[in-house]
C-alpha cells in the first residue's frame, strides 16, 4: 500500500531526515519520501503490519502536526 500523507512544519532536511526516519522505523513500513515543498511524505507499507494513525503518531512524536 502506499499512503499519502500530509505534514505540517516541515522545512527543512533535518525536518525530512526526522519525518522519514520515524517512519521507517515502524514495522511494516518500507519507504518514506517526504516532500519538502508539498509539505508531504508518501509512505510505502504493509497494512498488515501498520497502521496510519501509528504513522501519524510517528510523525507527531517529531513534533509535526498531520492530515490524513
Amino acid at each position: 500500500m502506499e499512503k499519502t500523507l500530509n505534514v505540517q512544519g516541515m522545512s527543512c532536511g533535518h525536518c525530512k531526515a526526522s519525518v522519514e526516519g520515524a517512519l521507517q522505523k515502524l514495522d511494516g513500513v518500507s519507504a518514506a519520501d517526504v516532500n519538502l515543498e508539498a509539505g508531504t511524505v508518501v509512505v510505502s507499507y504493509d497494512e498488515v503490519n501498520v497502521t496510519i494513525d501509528t504513522m501519524v503518531e510517528a510523525i507527531e512524536d517529531q513534533g509535526y502536526d498531520v492530515t490524513v
